[in-house]
């Protein structure tokens, strides 16, 4: 049977092991934010159409300031990948079988994959700087809904270390299935419009609020501009979720992960309004795209916690002959 002291050990395991994977959530937040820095400054194609090289040679000699920016925001995911496997390989070790921090550990380590693959898509077929092709929208929009599904399973692995829960556990009723899903959809469709957005923004910049409203109606504008009315209207259908999600976690005693979410749900709202009255300007994109961030990790958080309450955990060690 197993002893006290083991017990203990495994669970100081499992609790290091959750903490290295929040530090790589918040890491990876810190790739996103660099790659939107080199979207704003038009840096894409600052290592050429190279990948994974950089302008043909693996590191720069006398770079520019566009090639410094690209080529730190490559050497950020190549950190990222020695990250997200040493969670992968730390949460086999931390964990009993069954457990679903396994599964989500193994899921990221897919996206991230999957995220490296698309990223060098874009470079290889151009889809950077100035391009304002359809074809960049449509990868892009899948490059950036990869990019939060991945960070929500980064999410969802860090939460399953803390909580110990199994994956056959992981239950719930078809209805909050159902609402659960939609409602972080309609929050993805949030993100990755608001990318699109700021694309638009960053390619078409706006000399007043006026000229912006008038080139969003212009049935002659390009699509990146037509389309950034899809940002607010996501926004409300994903507040109406939030608003579901708050009255169940004050069933189930989720008051700090509620107050979490309110506060930066709110925030962000303020920081939209702040950015479409500033006219978008980089460093505001930035701040705001910060603030979807941690909006998305604590929704992604608190969902799981409503949707699959503590209910099943997995026994801390199995049992041992004497």
């Amino acid at each position: 049977m197993a002893t006290a002291a083991m017990v203990s050990e495994r669970v100081g395991v499992s609790r290091r092991a959750a903490r290295f994977a929040w530090g790589v959530v918040g890491y990876n937040v810190l790739v996103v934010l660099w790659g939107a820095l080199v979207r704003a400054t038009g840096s894409g194609a600052g290592c050429g159409n190279n990948w994974p090289l950089c302008n043909g040679v693996a590191i720069p000699v006398s770079p520019t300031l566009h090639t410094v920016i690209e080529f730190t925001h490559r050497q950020m995911v190549t950190g990222d990948v020695i990250a997200i496997v040493a969670m992968l390989v730390w949460t086999f070790r931390a964990t009993l079988k069954g457990a679903a921090a396994r599964v989500f550990a193994v899921i990221s380590t897919v996206l991230l994959v999957n995220e490296a693959f698309l990223g060098a898509l874009l470079v290889k077929l151009g889809y950077v700087t100035g391009n304002q092709s359809v074809g960049r929208m449509v990868l892009l929009s899948v490059h950036l809904s990869n990019t939060l599904i991945l960070v929500a399973a980064l999410t969802m692995t860090a939460r399953m270390l803390g909580t110990g829960q199994g994956w056959r556990g992981l239950r719930a009723k078809g209805m909050d299935k159902v609402a659960a899903v939609v409602g972080l959809v309609a929050t993805l469709v949030v993100g990755v419009s608001g990318s699109l957005a700021a694309l638009g923004d960053t390619l078409f910049p706006a000399s007043s609020l006026r000229a912006a409203v008038a080139a969003d109606l212009d049935v002659h504008s390009p699509w990146l501009l037509r389309l950034r009315g899809l940002h607010p209207l996501s926004a409300v259908v994903a507040a109406g979720f939030v608003v579901w999600l708050v009255v169940r976690a004050r069933r189930e005693g989720l008051g700090r992960g509620m107050n979490l979410v309110l506060g930066l749900l709110g925030l962000q709202f303020a920081l939209g309004v702040l950015d479409v009255l500033l006219l978008a300007p980089a460093w505001m994109q930035m701040v705001h795209l910060l603030g979807a961030d941690l909006y998305w990790v604590a929704l992604v958080g608190l969902a799981a916690g409503v949707v699959w309450p503590m209910e099943s955990r997995l026994a801390p060690l199995p049992r041992q002959k004497a």
